[in-house]
């Protein structure tokens, strides 16, 4: 089981909207990351930065960044587009962390 850790940029304003657009999550996305080996998937939000702050832990050697190329998941980003900085295929910014410190 490996652990990652990346963070993304949320537009100014648009708490809310990311938190109900997530707590709404389509069951197909849901699936798919399950089935992907993602099976736990956190994101937090620095108030002060709009800075979002994702973890998962993923089976295998993948993560969510690892699905571009699927349907429901180019869907889920023009979905979220309008609220968080992206890239030109509407990806999420996503810059990976690196681990410094884990207390098992």
């Amino acid at each position: 089981m490996q652990r990652l850790a990346f963070k993304m940029k949320l537009n100014q304003g648009q708490k809310e909207a990311y938190k109900k657009r997530h707590d709404e999550l389509w069951p197909e996305l849901k699936k798919l990351l399950k089935d992907n080996g993602v099976s736990e998937y956190s994101i937090f939000f620095d108030e002060e930065t709009n800075t979002l702050f994702a973890f998962q832990k993923v089976a295998g050697d993948g993560g969510s960044q690892d699905l571009a190329s699927k349907e429901i998941v180019k869907k889920w980003w023009d979905f979220m587009s309008d609220i968080m900085e992206v890239n030109t295929d509407n990806s999420p910014v996503s810059i990976p962390l690196e681990e410094v410190f884990y207390m098992p």
